[in-house]
């Protein structure tokens, strides 16, 4: 029986080289989209490069999409492609319209058309949802709770997830959306809060071990919010499970717990033996070292024009149905970022 084939977009994500990892470890012939760029943008999946099967493209050019599609006649097809970055939705929102939304359409439409028994998992989020001040159930959201989204990113990734389910009740499609709350890691993108501060902490122990290194004050927006944060890895099995399972529905992946940006921040410091003192309140807090130098300060360029304070999600369908539950608790996560962040830069 030959190998099953596997189309990712949006495989030079992190969610996407893990995922590669993943289905690589499975025997699959693993397949991948790839926009052109004048500069090298695989270094998350260098090491399996050899391994995969790459296509330049792009989901907002719907010929592309259509072409690769009818070629490889994939058994299943993970849509991770997206402007995923909120802040920048707004500064950005036709363009994440396009990617987010039109995007998703091309990979349906062209699926129905040239192989419609594929299986396909559609990337849908926790920014679908309000916040609390948006009916959050005291124990986090689920398949079946309201949504508000609050952001560009949000509203496109509703149209993702309404056409992803019109096209599995329309035309019979196995078709998936996998509504994952905030998963991170060392792949994470460096623009990304959770690796901001990762990456800050590291420069900041070098800079208290050697007294060489500079060390430039971490700028960030709301250090209350607070997000349901898991591991990417474990996120990714998720995925692929909801492709294994006898019909297609739609499953919140998430730890069921949250945590503030300023509790990140602390678990970090203490990873890399750091204390962190804060003094003032809003956007005058501050986050001093012992010796009074500020470590951490709030910026509101970074706040959004409509800010999400909270989101939790609630997992028990993916447990009960998929079998599947996150493995890595917060800390070891923070523990992951941090260790990967600090050997990489005193291996420099």
């Amino acid at each position: 029986m030959p190998n099953k084939k596997a189309l990712i977009t949006g495989i030079t994500g992190m969610d996407g080289s893990h995922l590669a990892d993943l289905l690589l470890s499975k025997g699959y012939e693993v397949h991948g989209i790839v926009r052109r760029s004048s500069s090298f943008n695989t270094k998350r999946i260098d090491h399996i490069f050899e391994k995969l099967n790459l296509h330049y493209g792009d989901v907002t050019d719907p010929l592309a999409v259509s072409n690769i599609i009818s070629k490889i006649q994939p058994d299943e097809i993970y849509n991770l492609a997206a402007q995923s970055h909120v802040k920048v939705s707004f500064e950005q929102p036709y363009y994440t319209g396009q990617v987010d939304a039109m995007g998703t359409l091309s990979i349906l439409e062209s699926a129905k058309n040239h192989c419609p028994k594929a299986r396909i998992y559609q990337a849908s989020t926790s920014e679908l949802y309000g916040g609390m001040g948006y009916n959050m159930p005291e124990d986090g959201y689920d398949e079946e709770s309201k949504m508000h989204p609050r952001s560009p990113y949000g509203c496109a990734k509703m149209y993702g997830l309404w056409i992803t389910k019109n096209y599995r009740e329309s035309y019979g499609m196995f078709v998936c959306n996998g509504i994952l709350f905030n998963h991170e890691g060392e792949r994470r993108g460096e623009t990304f809060v959770t690796r901001k501060i990762t990456k800050a902490l590291s420069k900041l122990k070098m800079h208290l071990d050697t007294q060489y290194t500079p060390y430039d004050t971490l700028k960030l927006g709301n250090l209350y919010s607070k997000r349901d944060w898991g591991y990417a890895k474990d996120y990714v099995y998720g995925m692929w499970l909801m492709l294994q399972q006898e019909k297609p529905e739609d499953f919140v992946l998430a730890t069921g717990e949250t945590h503030s940006v300023k509790d990140f921040i602390e678990a970090a410091a203490a990873e890399c033996g750091i204390s962190i003192f804060w003094e003032g309140e809003g956007k005058e807090e501050k986050g001093y070292s012992a010796d009074g130098k500020i470590l951490v300060e709030v910026d509101e360029k970074y706040y959004r024009p409509a800010e999400v304070d909270v989101l939790l999600g609630n997992p028990r369908k993916a447990k009960e149905v998929l079998g599947w539950e996150p493995a890595t608790k917060f800390r070891d996560l923070v523990k992951i970022m941090m260790d990967h962040d600090t050997k990489n830069i005193y291996s420099r």
